[in-house]
């Protein structure tokens, strides 16, 4: 709220570096303006005050003015401080998050036209998005929603037709939306990707995610993100939740202790209890810590603790916040650094802000922790 904002261009600075320093000539993506409206929509639904509703209210109007295509309909990847397309693509990802975060703001104002633009988008990825031969959704379509040759979500991911990262935020947004629409089409098709997770994406052997995958979800990386494993284990507890249908609920739940603990057994560091960012196909260790795996690690974590009673993961999480209070808290310029090196020292040259450090990881897992302390 305090130096993100950009009060001559409207909507919010492409980046701040780690010292507050305004970098408006980096663009401004559209994944960190849906997860700002989703972070400030659940802030002002869950704790009230108009400060939250306001930072809200201009996420969405940016989104869905200077970022919405409405020529084509959806979300470009990224405009300029002008707000001109930089990257005219519309990569699903970015969809699935303005579904998360249109669904949250209407959950907390009520406001109809959301409402419907979200619906839309679900729209636009079931019609451009969904693979209807082996199930799931492919990664991304050009500006008017055709071919993508260049699929990558980030210059680190592989270029294929799914991939786990995307198919998880496709769940997390009909998710959200699902708690406010009754759908049949979208209650089926949620359904069907949380059982594409069961049935292709994780595979039951290590209990991690496989990360990227061909139409027919022949995996195409051995590498496993430590992060993205303990996210999805509670992530498809809270989509089972939405369901209703006790049996899945229950079967959703093994699942969800056997990530836990592979994530436990494996991706820990022992010594002051963060997690790992991942380990490759090799098994090279990425030693390296990021913020929103942390975030992640308590409330996953805490959610196995929850629906096992196992009290290692209680404990666990526990060692995770700790951790994050000690090292990833900037009690300097405020929020969480965002990379920190093994021994915990901070990467100054990583942006406070940017397109992809946003707040939404560690809102969430404080939002989900008061929740859930308060209702074990």
């Amino acid at each position: 709220m305090n130096h993100v904002v950009d009060e001559q261009n409207g909507g919010f600075y492409g980046a701040v570096t780690n010292d507050l320093e305004v970098r408006n000539d980096v663009p401004r993506s559209a994944i960190l303006c849906a997860r700002i409206l989703w972070t400030y929509s659940a802030a002002y639904r869950r704790l009230g005050g108009k400060q939250y509703l306001s930072m809200a209210d201009r996420a969405r109007d940016y989104l869905t003015r200077v970022l919405w295509d409405h020529e084509y309909g959806g979300l470009y990847w990224e405009v300029d401080c002008r707000g001109n397309p930089v990257s005219d693509r519309k990569h699903h990802y970015a969809q699935a998050f303005g579904v998360y975060g249109l669904a949250e703001y209407y959950r907390a104002t009520g406001e109809p036209e959301s409402l419907t633009l979200a619906r839309r988008l679900f729209g636009l990825l079931e019609e451009h998005g969904y693979e209807p031969v082996h199930g799931g959704y492919i990664e991304g379509s050009s500006r008017d929603w055709g071919h993508l040759a260049d699929a990558r979500l980030s210059h680190r991911d592989l270029n294929c037709r799914k991939s786990m990262n995307t198919l998880l935020h496709i769940l997390e947004g009909y998710t959200n939306l699902l708690r406010v629409v009754d759908d049949a089409k979208l209650k089926a098709q949620h359904r069907r990707l949380l059982e594409t997770f069961l049935e292709h994406v994780l595979d039951p052997r290590t209990g991690h995610l496989n990360l990227f995958f061909g139409d027919d979800w022949h995996s195409l990386s051995g590498d496993v993100s430590f992060g993205h494993d303990i996210e999805c284990s509670w992530l498809l507890c809270e989509a089972a939740d939405v369901q209703g249908d006790p049996v899945l609920r229950a079967r959703v739940r093994e699942v969800a202790t056997d990530m836990a603990v592979a994530v436990r057994r494996e991706g820990i560091d022992r010594g002051d209890g963060s997690l790992l960012s991942g380990r490759t196909a090799q098994g090279l260790v990425d030693a390296a810590r990021a913020w929103w795996p942390q975030a992640e690690a308590v409330v996953g974590f805490y959610n196995a603790y929850q629906i096992s009673g196992q009290e290692e993961f209680a404990r666990a999480a526990r060692r995770c916040w700790n951790y994050i209070q000690a090292k990833v808290v900037d009690r300097v310029h405020g929020d969480w650094f965002k990379e920190l090196g093994p021994d915990g020292t901070p990467n100054g040259a990583s942006y406070k802000a940017g397109p992809w450090h946003c707040p939404y990881h560690q809102s969430r897992a404080c939002f989900e922790l008061l929740a859930r302390l308060n209702d074990p």
